[in-house]
């Protein structure tokens, strides 16, 4: 699958060497509450353990004294001391890391680690529900990301801002041209979520944002109906995921051509806007080509949201039955188009205007096939789809990502395996291939110089590696844990949050407005243009990227310390909506397995 970069940017030295000094100040000591000087040089998770879970934080390099000591940071008192491990060494240069386990200590409270020649560790806690905030954050990230509507006070707080991009007006571009609906001829797609630094809207990306999110209702109910976010729709009695989840959803069901049952690719500008505030933002935007990889994502999506929408038809009346419908004839239209991909390239040859913004160019469909044919037959009971599904079953299993959605028809088949009944055979080879898959991604954790089953290799370090190798494989883990019980997935799951939340090489927690240490310099519209300091709250940044494709100056060649905290670096520090899906429901997760 083709993960291309989504942008290409050229920007000034100036804001180069602003965005620098900024990285540069961030990883100065600070003093906190105590009177200690924190330095990153220990990191651990910064948002914290549960009393009874697994607690390791990691010395980066190589310390005086071979002991560590844990104290209460409000009055210094030591709680625990420990002695720390043999010098691990790193695959990637001659840096060296020393483990501190602190397992042991299942005391509540606020605390810090203190290491001879190395100082004090930024404050973490430990209580029950550690990560519920965390979870409760990401998932009100998307709220800050949508569009066609005012972000009131009440909800957004200093980050308020009038309502934008409503799309009431959207034009048909050339290369979407259909029956009934001419070129520049205009359609009304408005709502959505922005679909991560740029103010365009990605139909391929929101089905994949869509299937994870709705994965994670079917997976921990019980938790996530409980999530309350604080958005304009919690004081109904619809769980705010499944309200969050519709904004989205209404979006998409314009992108269908009620015609023929095609679905476009993107709704965009022609070229990406600059860094300015949404409701400045003044180019045309345009639906463009219809695609299979987008017919089927979406619908796959709305077959999955029929099933779940369906417990709530009081509260969305005919929503079920309309998901239903356009699935069913997203399909049709793909079947009949088997290779219309999306390739940018060839269309700007042909088609103005040319359209540059991101591409979510894929040239193989079997995998959104298999997605799509898999979650119909569930939705419906036809044998038709479940033939399509078997003749499109993958060899093995990869953890999901928006190019490749193996991993999410693997968890629908297994999590409705009752209604697979008669094809136990099928049912346990996807069982099995995930248990192969997620047993040899966490072999060794123990002894990795982070402590960590993600990150690990150099391929590892790719473009949103923070989800497409991190928080993507906490999913597998966290569904395999909920469907077997064996703890050491759930153990696991939780060493990948750690590693998101602060014990990594970098030592940032990369989720803004937690722990810490965590980006403030996002490649992020939204947050560039509000004259807020602070960036929106709960977004995961992309993380490290040893490709670099923005052209930045980073602070190292190391793969795992490719992350530079300035805005220009979209290879590192861009989110999207799909990353913070898979975010959202690593931490979500984690906590509805600890229920």
């Amino acid at each position: 699958m083709n993960n291309s970069p989504k942008s290409k940017i050229n920007l000034p030295l100036l804001l180069m060497t602003f965005g620098l000094a900024a990285t540069t100040a961030c990883n100065n000591p600070k003093t906190g509450n105590a009177g200690n000087d924190m330095s990153d040089l220990i990191r651990l998770n910064q948002v914290g353990y549960y009393p009874d879970g697994e607690k390791i934080a990691v010395l980066s390099g190589e310390s005086s004294n071979d002991i560590f000591t844990v104290r209460n940071y409000d009055n210094g008192k030591v709680v625990y001391k420990g002695q720390l491990s043999a010098s691990r060494k790193s695959p990637f240069s001659d840096k060296t890391t020393r483990i501190a386990d602190f397992s042991n200590l299942n005391e509540d409270g606020k605390f810090y680690i203190e290491i001879e020649g190395a100082g004090n560790s930024y404050p973490f806690e430990i209580r029950n529900k550690i990560l519920e905030e965390t979870a409760k954050a990401a998932l009100k990230g998307f709220y800050y990301q949508r569009m066609s509507m005012p972000l009131e006070e009440e909800y957004a707080g200093k980050w308020k801002r009038p309502a934008a991009h409503l799309d009431q007006e959207v034009l048909i571009h050339a290369s979407a041209v259909s029956k009934g609906r001419a070129e520049g001829s205009v359609i009304s797609s408005p709502k959505g979520w922005y679909d991560a630094g740029d103010y365009n809207k990605y139909i391929v990306n929101s089905g994949f944002t869509l299937g994870v999110l709705l994965s994670l209702m079917e997976d921990f109910p019980e938790y996530a109906k409980a999530i309350n976010t604080n958005i304009p729709e919690s004081s109904n009695s619809v769980p705010d995921i499944l309200d969050e989840i519709n904004w989205n959803l209404e979006w998409m069901l314009t992108m269908q051509d009620p015609e023929d049952g095609g679905v476009y690719h993107k709704l965009t500008t022609p070229s990406f806007e600059g860094f300015i505030k949404p409701e400045d933002c003044k180019k045309t935007r345009y639906v463009v080509q219809k695609s299979v990889t987008a017919a089927l994502d979406f619908a796959a999506s709305m077959a999955q949201a029929s099933r779940i929408y369906k417990a709530y038809e009081n509260d969305f009346p005919g929503l079920s039955d309309k998901c239903l419908k356009a699935a069913i004839s997203a399909f049709e239209w793909a079947k009949k188009h088997p290779d219309t991909f999306y390739n940018q390239t060839e269309n700007n040859k042909k088609f103005k205007p040319e359209i540059t913004t991101g591409g979510y160019g894929d040239d193989n469909a079997s995998d959104e096939f298999f997605w799509a044919s898999t979650e119909l037959y569930i939705a419906t009971g036809s044998k038709e789809y479940l033939e399509f599904a078997k003749s499109k079953l993958p060899k093995e299993y990869e953890s999901p990502t928006w190019g490749n959605v193996t991993g999410l028809a693997y968890m629908s088949w297994i999590r409705n395996k009752d209604v697979f009944s008669a094809d136990k055979d099928i049912t346990d080879k996807l069982i099995n291939d995930m248990k192969k898959y997620a047993d040899e991604a966490t072999k060794g954790t123990d002894t990795s110089y982070y402590y960590s089953p993600c990150g690990r290799k150099a391929e590892d370090y790719i473009w949103g590696s923070n989800s497409d190798t991190a928080a993507n494989l906490g999913m597998t883990l966290l569904f395999l844990y909920n469907e077997t019980g064996e703890k050491e997935y759930k153990t696991n799951a939780m060493r990948v949050a750690d590693y998101i939340l602060g014990r990594n090489a970098t030592g940032y927690c990369f989720i803004t407005g937690e722990g810490t240490k965590s980006p403030m310099h996002l490649h992020h519209r939204l947050s560039a243009s509000d004259n807020i300091e602070d960036p929106l709250p709960g977004l995961m940044a992309g993380g490290p990227n040893r490709q670099k494709q923005d052209g930045c100056k980073y602070p190292s060649d190391y793969p795992d310390e490719s992350y530079v905290d300035i805005e220009p670096s979209y290879a590192s520090n861009e989110m999207a909506i799909n990353w913070q899906a898979l975010a959202t429901y690593l931490f979500a997760g984690v906590e509805g397995a600890n229920l």
